[in-house]
């Protein structure tokens, strides 16, 4: 496809941070092998589900491609002989469904190009390195001062954001970094809107801020050039990773966890929190903080990626911060993930879970206040702080910064206002999302509340009380008509009638035949 062609009418803008779960329904015995029926569902709905069959040997093939992440993950061992037995393959069965949920709920792992392709062939069929490289080749037809020097294959965790590592041909040592991404599903800027922005994007002058050295873009992805960096991110720094080795390889299981020196800490945290205001200030929607997109010049944290609000991609920590409904807007996610990177920063690798109960001993007090307020249980049920409200903060407020650069990023009057619709309906999305989610909660845990054993026993005792009120009841009202039936004898007035579930009570009056 040519990089100025329009993209097919009807794409579908999958939202690839949206988390997959898998259930393995059966097992059926073919002649040599066993096959495993499984129900694989997107988010949150049923109706969102699909089954897929995989044999014992697609399951070894995963996890062989999984090993360059460094973990050891728990498939069954494999068993030659014996292995059609209907108790093995039961229990085989359960050691699938185990492994099935170690990898889908792994942050890292659960948002591979590899894990995908199992779990959803029908969407991730694609090679878009092959679709990148294709768009690459048209652009530099018209701007044949670029080279490619080779892929950067898998450094980044996106599945449709590609790298090359550049040159230009008349300074062959200088290299430089080319991203491709296609688009997201929080894309809401016109066409023309979308492609002035991103050119803009090499204007923005910021000494917190990555320089973009080239952009451009057509109806359907764009194309960025930068300075390549061989200190790589911040991310880098923390796990001594090098920079051009595949992202699963770099991140998912350090050998040395540590965190960073107190003094970085403070540094490099004020100096993200001012590039953050700047662009909230600006009106500017980012939304994509964590500490593989901030980039490492010298002492200089310098943020990249601004391109990924414009695209409509997914936030890397959408899966943790769509779980809190008063995390909802852009302001309040560039908070919460702040609150992920300084806890990255700190401790040398992410929170197990969020919110986080306690925090583990810090370098300071100071460090642990500003993590309470991004990641704590009250903090996520009430709120966050405004970024200038953590610049206030002890741990940043006594940091001296020392640049000399002024920024710069004019945004004509006209985007700006296309940049706060796009951000209103960024936003929208993610609120419908939260409220989903909420909704779901409530629902799953009042089922689980309604079927739990001492519910049932509650409901049992409910029930044979009110049995037992029942039986009171009629008991009293077969009483009371058999009183009224004596009074009204007695009074020379006509029996009543009787139900028929009541027996007729005996007459006492004495009844003479007719002459």
């Amino acid at each position: 496809m040519a990089f100025m062609e329009k993209p097919p009418a009807g794409k579908v803008l999958l939202d690839d941070t949206v988390p997959l779960t898998a259930a393995i329904e059966a097992s059926q015995s073919l002649q040599s092998h066993t096959e495993y029926i499984i129900r694989v569902q997107r988010g949150i709905s049923v109706e969102n589900s699909w089954q897929i069959v995989r044999r014992y040997s697609d399951f070894d093939l995963l996890n062989n491609s999984l090993q360059i992440a460094g973990l050891s993950l728990p498939l069954p061992p494999k068993k030659l002989i014996g292995n059609m037995d209907r108790e093995f393959i039961a229990e085989r069965q359960k050691g699938l469904q185990n492994y099935l949920n170690v990898i889908t709920t792994n942050h890292i792992l659960s948002n591979c190009e590899l894990v995908k392709k199992f779990l959803d062939p029908n969407n991730y069929s694609a090679n878009y390195t092959e679709i990148a490289l294709q768009q690459v080749s048209m652009f530099f037809r018209s701007e044949p001062k670029w080279e490619v020097v080779e892929p950067l294959k898998d450094i980044g965790w996106r599945i449709r954001k590609k790298y090359f590592l550049m040159k230009i041909k008349n300074q062959p040592k200088e290299r430089l970094v080319l991203s491709w991404a296609d688009l997201g599903p929080d894309k809401y800027l016109s066409d023309k809107d979308f492609q002035c922005l991103i050119k803009l994007l090499p204007s923005c002058l910021h000494p917190y801020i990555y320089r973009v050295t080239f952009a451009t873009a057509n109806e359907s992805s764009a194309l960025l050039i930068r300075m390549f960096n061989e200190k790589g991110t911040l991310k880098d720094l923390i796990y001594k990773a090098k920079p051009k080795d595949p992202f699963l390889k770099k991140y998912c299981n350090p050998k040395k966890i540590q965190g960073l020196e107190l003094q970085q800490i403070k540094t490099y945290g004020r100096q993200i929190l001012e590039v953050l205001k700047f662009l909230h200030d600006k009106g500017f929607p980012y939304g994509h903080l964590h500490t593989s997109n901030v980039m490492l010049d010298g002492d200089t944290c310098r943020l990249l990626d601004l391109e990924n609000s414009l695209l409509g991609l997914p936030a890397f920590y959408r899966s943790y911060f769509s779980q809190f409904r008063k995390i909802n807007t852009l302001e309040s996610v560039d908070v919460h993930c702040f609150g992920h990177l300084l806890y990255e920063m700190t401790y040398g690798r992410p929170p197990d879970s969020v919110p986080v109960d306690s925090f583990p001993p810090a370098p300071s007090m100071a460090v642990v206040a500003v993590l309470e307020s991004t990641l704590s249980c009250e903090a996520c049920k009430n709120g966050m702080p405004t970024v200038s409200r953590l610049l206030q903060m002890p741990l940043f407020s006594d940091v001296l910064l020392t640049t000399s650069e002024k920024p710069q990023f004019k945004i004509p009057t006209k985007l700006k206002e296309a940049l706060r619709i796009a951000k209103e309906c960024i936003e929208k999305r993610l609120i419908e999302e939260q409220k989903q989610i909420h909704q779901h909660r409530r629902l799953t845990r009042a089922q689980s509340h309604h079927g739990s054993e001492e519910e049932r026993k509650k409901r049992k005792i409910l029930a044979r009380k009110k049995s037992k009120r029942s039986a009171l009841e009629n008991s009293e009202e077969h009483s009371a008509k058999y009183n009224n039936s004596n009074n009204s004898a007695g009074s020379g007035a006509s029996s009543p009638l009787t139900s028929p579930s009541s027996p007729t009570p005996p007459s006492t009056s004495v009844e003479h035949a007719p002459f």
